[in-house]
């Protein structure tokens, strides 16, 4: 009798064991990658919120996510935070917005590499009703809620204005560009070419090249242009990675009278600049783009009015006011 007791309380607890365990397995669903290769658990007692961006591998990204971390952090919801490892990876981009939509979120931020390439899945998500928060290059449709980025345009025909006073209103210059495909690409280009082409009659841009935002390619690219045009005058890299190409490359072919104007921050922008290497750039807000986009996704979750576009502003900075205090907290290394 007593054998027959204590086999029965074995089972039991075994029954009850087993069931402690399927109710911990159940507390976890989501799973996202997080990183380019990393993957972070996602609790499902949470608003559940993707942040996709064009890219990881620039420090802009990073600053990026940093915002989208505090909102998280504010408004008490579960993120991830990914991009492809390059921002030519387009396939790689929409494989990662597939999956996030797979995983059913409340809603989703996106910052499209390719507008068209993503639309397919992005009218998967209207049609499931799951909002849509455009960020950065935002995405070139109707679909999204609202988009949190800088006024792109503005901000290139501030450098074009910069440019011309710098070379003296008239000469040769070029543009390197990230890409032609994203509304940021698309609008850093046609803000300071169209700038340029209404206000500086004397000023030629003789080429306009497309490196992704690699600074290999980037290189590569502006050392064929002076090859080309030896009497150019100035460059304007409109991100990160078109920068520093240029820089490297008037550096190489010791062209230091060449103007070079940037986008964006990052280390070697920035030391570019205080050294006078690099003439100025224009900085974005990208904690503040970031904060937006997860904030604005709660709003849209909870079914609050937001604007069409939340403007995240921009400011030129050259050694005049690089550690200015308006300046400071907007540039990262």
């Amino acid at each position: 009798m007593l054998k027959r007791t204590k086999k029965l309380a074995v089972a039991s607890s075994l029954v009850l064991l087993s069931a402690i365990l399927l109710s911990a397995c159940s507390s976890t669903t989501k799973t996202a990658t997080s990183t380019a290769g990393s993957t972070t658990t996602v609790k499902s007692d949470k608003i559940y919120i993707p942040v996709i961006s064009k890219g990881f591998q620039h420090q802009f990204w990073q600053a990026v996510k940093q915002g989208a971390e505090k909102a998280a952090k504010e408004f008490n919801v579960e993120i991830t935070f990914e991009g492809p490892e390059t921002e030519t990876q387009v396939d790689k981009q929409i494989e990662m917005l597939q999956a996030a939509l797979g995983k059913k979120p409340q809603a989703i931020a996106f910052a499209a590499l390719d507008s068209k390439a993503a639309t397919p899945l992005l009218e998967k998500a209207k049609a499931s009703k799951i909002p849509v928060i455009g960020f950065d290059s935002g995405v070139d449709s109707d679909i999204p809620v609202t988009t949190a980025a800088t006024d792109n345009k503005a901000a290139a025909a501030l450098a074009a204005d910069k440019m011309a006073a710098l070379i003296g209103g008239e000469g040769e210059i070029a543009l390197v560009v990230h890409d032609q495909t994203s509304r940021t690409g698309i609008d850093r280009r046609d803000g300071f070419t169209n700038q340029i082409k209404a206000k500086y009659p004397n000023i030629k841009i003789v080429d306009t090249q497309y490196g992704g935002g690699d600074q290999l390619k980037s290189t590569d690219l502006a050392k064929a242009i002076v090859q080309a045009h030896p009497n150019i005058k100035g460059f304007f890299g409109a991100n990160e990675g078109s920068a520093i190409g240029v820089l490297n490359a008037v550096t190489e072919l010791k062209k230091d009278k060449i103007v070079v104007i940037g986008y964006d921050s990052g280390k070697q922008q920035m030391d570019a600049i205080r050294s006078g290497k690099m003439a100025g750039a224009i900085t974005q807000d990208p904690i503040g783009i970031g904060y937006w986009s997860v904030k604005a996704a709660v709003q849209a979750i909870k079914g609050e009015t937001v604007a069409k576009n939340i403007d995240t502003g921009f400011h030129w900075y050259d050694k005049t006011n690089i550690d200015a205090a308006d300046i400071k907290p907007l540039l990262y290394e």
